[in-house]
């Protein structure tokens, strides 16, 4: 559980990447348009669950990501290909503290542990055909894909993948068009693929999704406006749309102000594996800047008895008050959030930047059918007036120039409490994220 929508270090570097490639490839050829990055990624996670009767998890890890997208061969239909390969190597995380979400998980070797110990090593490859011609690309194989429906999860050590299909036209100014279908997914702590699942619900153990499709767009017309509409179905799960509208509105130099609204609406479909899902989430925020100082006010609601639900493991939850730990979607729940973010160049500090939040959620966990194939472990007896808390505080250094310039420095801590019932569904807990980004142009 993340701040989705805010792009990390390293999905800045996987998007970067590829829009090198892009701007590449227009003009050169396969060899000449090629491109090679390996991006470096140390880990650190604490996450102390307050609760004594769960196991803590204490990881430290250091990730390589390697990056090729070659060029487009000539022609009128250009071919290349992207691949990567990942690779992730324990530094600390014995038997007894694992399940951080960084290295792979274990079955347990001693008794009353949920997790055993991560293996020393793991690692992961895959690579994707791509065909370039009249303003479109199709890919073919394992790629990254970053929309409001489907967004590979990129705030760990190593990132998420998808395996299948996807198209992206650019034919009208400003208006990105995309759609596409996977099957499967690498998790961010795993070597291997595996179906699609969701974040909250629970599957039956013999039946899975075989595929997500989603088509949609986005257009940046007027400047600092922008506008997304997207459609997605989770095979005999949910169907899944979005829509978003978020303009900046910059008074003068000094003063900006920045509106926005996220919306989804998920139904169940198919066979409804997860069970009956009626949902309408939306959040919207108001947004201050003056100078280097930033306030931010945001409003979110769930409406149904399901919470708001999105791929395993994924991002593509492009929602205000998605936290660090909690995303504030349980069912029916009512949130608010209250944020400051200040920029110290404006101290002579030019690439160190702070953010603290505080986050509330309220909502009725009785409403939840306790029958639910998919979200019955919601529902508590005790929870008619559940609520809880999160504080949230973000410090990041970027080195601006010289020989390691671009390294990027973050520390990252959440304190999270639930009462009136509310612990049912989740942890009260401390939470520690240490990350060091590097990332080294090859060619």
């Amino acid at each position: 559980m993340n701040a989705k929508h805010l792009l990390t270090p390293l999905a800045l570097a996987l998007l970067a990447t590829q829009a090198h490639a892009d701007e590449a490839t227009n003009q050169e050829g396969f060899i000449e348009g090629s491109h090679l990055t390996v991006q470096t990624r140390n880990y650190y996670f604490n996450r102390d669950r307050r609760d004594s009767q769960t196991q803590n998890s204490q990881e430290w890890g250091q990730g390589f990501i390697g990056l090729f997208s070659s060029g487009y061969t000539q022609g009128p239909i250009g071919v290349g290909i992207d691949a990567y390969g990942m690779l992730g190597l324990k530094l600390d995380g014995g038997g007894g503290t694992g399940g951080s979400s960084i290295l792979p998980t274990t079955s347990p070797t001693k008794p009353g542990l949920k997790y055993g110990k991560a293996p020393d090593e793991f690692s992961s490859a895959g690579a994707a055909l791509k065909l370039r011609g009249f303003d479109s690309e199709l890919k073919l194989g394992d790629q990254f894909i970053n929309n409001p429906v489907i967004a590979g999860g990129t705030t760990r050590m190593l990132p998420q993948t998808f395996r299948g299909v996807s198209l992206v036209n650019q034919s009208v100014k400003d208006l990105r068009l995309e759609g596409g279908q996977v099957s499967f997914t690498k998790l961010y702590n795993q070597s291997g693929h595996r179906r699609i699942d969701s974040s909250y619900g629970s599957f039956p153990d013999d039946r899975k999704s075989h595929h997500i499709s989603w088509l949609g767009g986005t257009w940046t017309g007027p400047e600092g406006f922008t506008s997304s509409l997207y459609a997605s179905e989770l095979q005999d799960v949910w169907n899944q749309y979005y829509a978003d509208m978020d303009y900046t509105w910059q008074l003068n130099d000094l003063v900006s102000l920045n509106p926005g609204i996220h919306y989804y609406r998920t139904q169940d479909t198919g066979d409804a594996l997860l069970g009956d899902i009626d949902n309408n989430t939306y959040s919207a925020h108001f947004a201050v800047g003056v100078g280097h100082h930033k306030v931010t006010a945001v409003y979110q609601k769930v409406n149904g008895n399901t919470p708001f639900d999105y791929i395993n493991q994924g991002d593509s939850i492009y929602l205000d008050n998605s936290q660090q730990y909690s995303d504030f979607n349980g069912p029916n729940e009512e949130s608010w959030k209250l944020q400051y973010a200040y920029d110290f160049a404006g101290l002579g500090v030019p690439g160190l930047s702070a953010m603290v939040a505080y986050s509330r959620g309220e909502l009725d966990l009785t409403k939840v059918d306790p029958n639910s194939p998919g979200y019955s472990s919601w529902y508590s007896v005790d929870g008619k007036d559940a609520r809880h808390y999160e504080r949230d505080f973000d410090i990041k250094y970027v080195v601006q120039e010289g020989s390691a310039k671009d390294l990027a420095v973050r520390a990252r801590w959440a304190n999270h409490r639930g009462s009136n019932g509310y612990n049912a569904v989740d942890n009260d807990v401390d939470e520690l994220r240490l990350i060091v980004d590097y990332p080294i142009e090859v060619f």
